[in-house]
Formats: structure tokens, sequence, C-alpha cells
């Protein structure tokens, strides 16, 4: 897979805040979901691997280690949604709930 984020992870990433890292891969995520809901598999399909560059990119950041048991089981339970069966019984609606707030919390740090 081909490094979309590359300012990103040529050191930008790890200058923001956990919150504001979280609150990006919201923003792919949502993407990923209203491309789901135009039946736009590949965009919806490209969002999603963006997400999950961004959320390796959180995962390597060292500010983060403590982190890592959220940051991963995201990543788990996304590939379950979008690539998998959906075990987990995910839907767009949880998704956007969970990031809801670090967009919240991102927004009133500016």
């Amino acid at each position: 897979m081909e490094c979309q984020h590359k300012q990103l992870a040529d050191g930008k990433w790890k200058k923001l805040s956990f919150v504001a890292q979280m609150a990006n891969i919201g923003s792919e995520v949502e993407r990923a979901i209203k491309w789901k809901n135009k039946n736009n598999n590949e965009y919806s399909q490209l969002a999603f691997e963006r997400a999950l560059e961004l959320l390796d990119l959180t995962v390597a950041d060292e500010k983060n280690k403590k982190r890592l048991k959220e940051i991963m089981r995201v990543r788990e339970v996304l590939a379950d949604y979008f690539v998998f069966q959906n075990e987990y019984q995910s839907t767009d609606k949880s998704w956007q709930n969970y990031f809801y707030s670090f967009n919240l919390a991102a927004r009133l740090v500016l």
C-alpha cells in the first residue's frame, strides 16, 4: 500500500495531539462511511486505507504508548466493519459517535 499521507509520515503527525490525531482518523472513517452509503466501494476502500495508515502513524507515535490497547482495538474493529464480517456489530452511527468526541475536543482546543 502506497503512503497517502507523506508529509504526516515525515514527522508532522507526531506534532499533533492524540485528540487531533484521532479527529483526523475520524474524518477518514466518515469519508469511508459516506462513500460506502453511496455504493462507491472504491472510494470507501481508499478512505478506509487512509484511516488505517493514520492509525498506524498514531501507533508509531511514542506519546501514545499508554493508549496502544485502545488504538489497536479501534484498528481491529474498523477492519472487521469495513472488510470482514462485522462480528462486533458496529454501525455507521457507532463509529460517528465514537469519533465525534475527538472532533469536538479538537475544535475546542483551537
